[in-house]
This record gives structure tokens, sequence and C-alpha cells, in this order.
């Protein structure tokens, strides 16, 4: 099972790849995986974590999050595995959150549905459209967002569910995943089920809706209740049985850490956060120096995006 522990951990979103649930596994109840709406409740208060779609943190919501960290949690942020944040040491009554601090979570921008908040789980290539990769996909994560957040049924995901957009450099495929897709040229993905389940090869700008349809399928095929299952590796039945294409067999290492030059001239700065806490003194560092944007990374690091060339 994939369960979120209340262990003493900065990282709960688990950053190796899980070992996939036997199909037909069966559940007593449903996951617990914290957010605004359901938080998880330690010993030192409240985790709540903020899905962030892409890692995309845009530059004002970074500063918000940080006043509240400051006022009503432990001073800092913690960077996931899955390139969300988390907020710790909450007060909490009976897990309920201060209506201020919602209120102040909100305004952040990075809480667009109070009912759809836990499914928003899309990672994209950090460095996608930027920094080499195939293909741009912050598009079509954008576009998936959006088909997730306008569809009711799939506020019934569990929020272990992860999407996968891999530009086709392949600095995400080693993870496990429910739903994926893989860029194989500047204008084309391969889509993955799975584990081990792929499908056809569809244009960049069809991704996102290709990847609705196959969420919608999955639901429909999962069961009810709490026995339902959470990933697609669980079900008794496949999604996708098309060959995959050898030009998804591809590795990256992580980028390393200082300046990257972008494709449009201008740079990207890649910062290392120690153990994932972004605290305030680095914070004020970064929203000192950074544009509309930064970028959090599955690697306990952040990127500042789009400065202009030394």
């Amino acid at each position: 099972m994939h369960l979120c522990h209340p262990v003493p951990v900065l990282d709960q979103d688990h950053a190796a790849p899980a070992t996939p649930a036997a199909a037909g596994a069966t559940r007593g109840r449903p996951d617990r995986c914290p957010g605004v709406t359901r938080p998880w409740l330690a010993d030192d208060g409240a985790l709540v974590r903020l899905r962030l779609v892409g890692g995309v943190l845009p530059t004002p919501g970074l500063r918000t999050l940080m006043e509240l960290a400051e006022e009503y949690g432990d001073s800092a942020l913690h960077l996931t595995s899955r390139a969300n944040v988390q907020i710790r040491s909450v007060p909490h009554r009976d897990g309920v959150l201060p209506p201020a601090f919602v209120a102040g979570v909100r305004a952040s921008g990075v809480l667009p549905s109070m009912s759809h908040e836990l499914v928003r789980n899309v990672m994209v290539s950090p460095l996608s459209g930027r920094v080499g990769g195939r293909a741009d996909l912050r598009p079509a994560a954008v576009q998936l967002d959006r088909l997730l957040l306008a569809d009711p049924s799939c506020a019934d995901l569990s929020g272990r569910f992860l999407f996968l957009l891999d530009d086709g450099r392949g600095d995400l495929l080693d993870r496990a995943s429910d739903l994926a897709a893989v860029a194989v040229d500047a204008d084309t993905v391969q889509v993955r089920a799975g584990s081990d389940q792929w499908g056809r090869v569809v244009e960049v700008s069809e991704a996102a809706g290709v990847l609705h349809s196959l969420v919608r399928r999955f639901l429909a095929l999962r069961g009810d209740g709490p026995a339902a299952a959470w990933h697609v590796d669980e079900l008794d039945v496949p999604l996708l049985d098309h060959d995959r294409d050898e030009r998804t067999r591809v590795t990256s290492p992580r980028p390393p850490h200082g300046r990257l030059r972008q494709v449009d001239g201008r740079s990207t700065e890649h910062i290392d956060v120690p153990e994932g806490r972004l605290d305030a003194d680095l914070a004020a560092r970064l929203l000192e120096r950074a544009g509309d944007e930064l970028v959090v990374t599955p690697w306990h690091s952040v990127l500042m995006p789009d400065l202009e060339a030394r």
C-alpha cells in the first residue's frame, strides 16, 4: 500500500519508485494523504501539503506561503519528492485549520479548488520548455489540470494517483505513476498507464485530453466505496495495449546546480534547498532575484527561470 505515515521526515511523497500493488488489491479505507481540507495531524500540529502542477510556484504565492509558515507553522516550506510543498506545525481544532490560514492559502493562488485539491498530482520535467528535452510539456500540464478541475468525478481519485509528463529526457520515467505521457519528438508523446502499459503516439496538443479520457475509464473500472482501487496497476484489466516506442527508453541525470542556458538565450539557475527545507533566509534571497515564478523540483531544489543572461 502507498500510505502517508506520520513519520518525522521532511518529505512524505516518497522519493523512490513504489512497488505497484497487485491487481485486484482491496482496501478497507480511503487514503489519508494530507491537504488543506484533510491535514495530517502530527504531534507538533497539522501538516498541510499544497500541490503545485509541474512544480510551478508563482513568486507572489511563495511570498504569501512564507508569511503563513511564519505566522502559523514552523517558519519554513518543506519541498517534497513530487515537487509539492508542505507547511508543518499548523495549529488546528479537531483537525480544522484556522480560517485565516485557509483564506491565506487560497489567496496565494496555489489552491484553485477545495474539492479537487488532493488530486492535482501532475509532475512535469522541471526544465521542460527551457533547457533540453524534446518537447515543451508545460501547456499540456496546464490543460490537464483544467480538465481535472472541471470534472466532478475526478475529485474521487486517490490523493496518491500520479500523472507524469516527461519531456523525453527521461528524468521522471523511473518513477511509479498511474498515467504518463513521454515525448518522443517535438510534436508527439506516447501515453503510458501504470508501470508497463503503453498506448498510442499522439500529438502533444492531444495529450491532456487522452490522459483525461483514461482517468474516466479508470474511475469506471476501479469499483466503488473504500475498497476501490487507488492505482492503475491494481485493476484487473489493462487500460492500454500498444507496443512501447523505443524512443521512450531514455534516462537523464539530475541537472547540476548553478546557471543553465535556456533555449531562448536567457538562463535558469538551479538552487539546492538543503534537506528540502526552504527557510525564511533562502526564500528572501530567491524573492529578491526571481521573476514571475519559481519551479520546485523533485530533488530538494528550486529553479529560478528566465533570468537575463550574464
